[in-house]
């Protein structure tokens, strides 16, 4: 079945992990509802980083409610390392992804480091048969709420304990890289 994937990324601990939401076609509208049903007046985004604890276990509780699964990548980095890990494991994703028959990527942008993420991508599918329907692009995270969803998992991962276990029911996969 086709999907569509959204990416974020998280570094705590010298740990990297890259989070893939996976929204099949007709879960994108209703969870983009629920998502912007849940932003505070006058906010434009959910960001689990600047939260506060009563409201992240709130959010974390719907979002785990929502029809979507979630894979992630993780890998060792220093902090100069950073990129090269995050590129293994944005090749590892495409990987999966074209597997999965995937149609849409989105990735959140990191401004001008998105330079790196296209090389990435356009040699991970240039491998691949010309017939692949995958497209990609970067948005900042207010212009696609399912982002979010990765960021709250991701966040809560890399916290462990009771949030990771909050987080547990979206999570499909862990891969270490």
């Amino acid at each position: 079945m086709p999907v569509h994937a959204f990416i974020d990324e998280s570094v705590r601990d010298q740990r990297y992990l890259l989070c893939m939401t996976l929204v099949p076609p007709a879960q994108l509208a209703p969870a983009r509802r629920e998502l912007t049903a849940l932003l505070l007046p006058g906010a434009r985004e959910l960001h689990f980083k600047k939260e506060k604890e009563p409201r992240r276990r709130q959010l974390i509780d719907r979002i785990a409610a929502l029809e979507v699964t979630t894979i992630l990548y993780l890998g060792s980095c220093t902090r100069k390392a950073e990129e090269e890990t995050r590129q293994k494991c944005l090749d590892h994703a495409v990987a999966d992804l074209l597997a999965k028959n995937a149609h849409r990527l989105v990735l959140d942008s990191r401004d001008h480091r998105d330079v790196h993420d296209r090389r990435t991508l356009q040699r991970a599918l240039g491998h691949r048969p010309s017939k692949t329907e995958l497209t990609y692009e970067h948005l900042n995270s207010t212009a696609e709420p399912l982002l979010w969803i990765s960021d709250a998992v991701g966040w809560c991962f890399g916290a462990g304990g009771h949030w990771r276990r909050k987080a547990d029911r979206l999570v499909d996969a862990i891969i270490e890289l």
